[in-house]
């Protein structure tokens, strides 16, 4: 890889070099925020809730970071493939797509226990069988 970009993940500790990190597994778009700014973002997920599809962002340089603001929108594929983000207006609409959000997450996080903790009990097996 020949580009330098600050991509803050971890593996270069935010003083970018040379280097292959799982930032490409993801689908990114480019969020222009209310002020103007331009954010390079991650594509986390896209949901369902009541009927309406829904798609969660995370800037790209904030990926490893725990405080990492996550960008929520009503989301819709238009014809010709582009996104359209549909701002969510309510107190209410805001609180049900939070709540189906953490849900998935929680989902994910434990999904990706569990993995883990077959691949030790796979080890473990193995060690015994020597």
């Amino acid at each position: 890889m020949s580009d330098k970009h600050n991509c803050n993940c971890g593996g270069c500790g935010g003083d970018c070099h040379d280097h292959d990190h799982d930032h490409d597994d993801f689908d990114t778009m480019t969020l222009t925020l209310e002020d103007g700014t331009e954010v390079e973002c991650a594509i986390i997920g896209i949901f369902p809730v009541e009927e309406k599809e829904y798609i969660a962002l995370i800037p790209v340089d904030e990926m490893d970071s725990e405080d990492a603001e996550i960008f929520l929108y009503g989301f819709e594929e238009l014809e010709d493939g582009e996104i359209e983000l549909i701002a969510i207006e309510s107190d209410e609409e805001y609180e049900a797509v939070t709540k189906v959000f953490d849900e998935l997450m929680e989902e994910e996080y434990d999904d990706e226990d569990d993995y883990d903790e077959e691949d030790d009990e796979e080890e473990e097996y193995e060690g015994e069988e020597e």
